[in-house]
């Protein structure tokens, strides 16, 4: 079970890094000094980015408490 942990563990860290992404270019895009509809567009091209990322953190989350009940 111990590769059950580290894979998700893994997995999880990987939509850590997939979030900051997404902070970071919205961030961008923030200082950029765009007009609200250039910002509303940018905002949802990251938005699906935001929740895939979320999901794969989800995932490996439940991936790491399911090797911790079943170890």
């Amino acid at each position: 079970m111990d590769s059950l942990i580290w894979s998700g563990a893994a997995l999880s860290m990987l939509g850590l890094a997939g979030l900051v992404w997404c902070i970071v270019k919205v961030a961008r895009a923030r200082r950029a000094g765009l007009s609200d509809e250039a910002l509303r567009g940018a905002v949802q091209k990251v938005l699906p980015w935001n929740f895939g990322a979320l999901g794969l953190s989800v995932i490996g989350l439940m991936m790491v408490i399911l090797g911790i009940f079943l170890g």
